[in-house]
């Protein structure tokens, strides 16, 4: 991530870009739980929200590139994951959802697939 490709990452430390990703969702869980109180003002849910659109957005467009390594029904998997809480994120801002907990779980199930 961070303006490189996926495969960029990959070619120069496999174990580098898994900790970058890992960091990413770290940041993002982060960011959520800090906004999952009920009187969190709105700019703090609009930046736990901003920042995992941006990551999911960034991990979308590497998954969907067909020079990417993981096997196709895993990519699609993730991308289908991706959609999911950008969806989720865009409810949450709108009023339509009122939690970030499956959001934060999800991403925790993601992020710990990385190790």
């Amino acid at each position: 991530m961070y303006g490189a490709s996926y495969a960029e990452m990959m070619d120069e430390s496999p174990a580098l870009a898994r900790e970058r990703e890992r960091e990413a969702f770290d940041r993002a869980i982060e960011l959520m739980k800090q906004a999952a109180g009920a009187n969190t003002p709105l700019e703090v849910r609009q930046e736990a929200t901003s920042f995992l659109q941006r990551l999911w957005s960034l991990l979308i467009e590497d998954l969907a590139n067909p020079e990417n390594a993981l096997p196709m029904e895993l990519r699609a998997d993730l991308i289908s994951i991706g959609l999911w809480n950008m969806s989720r994120a865009d409810q949450i801002l709108q009023g339509d959802a009122s939690g970030f907990e499956a959001l934060i779980y999800v991403n925790t199930l993601v992020r710990d697939g990385l190790q």
